[in-house]
């Protein structure tokens, strides 16, 4: 499939994706553990049906050790026991704040005081951003048909 549009070509897009791309290190260099951010961008691009970004984030994060098989399982980390509590309320969180059109009054107080009880300000901050960031990126890329599978491990940091 060949993409609609090439971002990188195009001089309005080309400026605003230096600062997408600036934005993105900012969250990856934050408190917030690799291992989680990895796995919340994971399952957010999957909800989102982003195969660039699935393609992506699953290479980057074996590159980075992340073990297959809690890959795999992402898509259904409630019933794996391989996810530590805390990267399950991160993945709670970036569900619902993902979903939040099915979510009628969006992220719920219980979900957030879960996640609360496993990161500081500064992390659930960088986790809030990344959910953000990545429902952005995963939009353009699905808008645009962002074909997936050539991705090379580091190709965008």
């Amino acid at each position: 499939m060949d993409a609609r549009l090439d971002y990188f070509a195009d001089p309005t897009a080309g400026k605003a994706l230096k600062h997408l791309i600036a934005a993105g290190k900012v969250i990856k260099e934050s408190p917030l553990p690799a291992a989680t951010q990895e796995l919340v961008a994971l399952r957010v691009s999957q909800i989102n049906g982003c195969a660039f970004c699935i393609d992506m984030h699953t290479k980057d994060a074996t590159a980075a050790g992340e073990t297959p098989v809690r890959l795999h399982l992402v898509a259904a980390w409630r019933e794996a026991a391989v996810f530590t509590e805390a990267e399950r309320a991160a993945l709670e969180l970036a569900e619902e704040g993902t979903r939040t059109a099915d979510a009628a009054g969006g992220v719920g107080d219980e979900v957030w005081a879960n996640a609360a009880k496993h990161y500081d300000t500064e992390q659930l901050t960088a986790l809030t951003l990344l959910i953000s960031f990545m429902n952005m990126a995963n939009r353009l890329n699905v808008i645009a048909r962002q074909s997936a599978g050539d991705y090379q491990p580091g190709q965008l940091h």
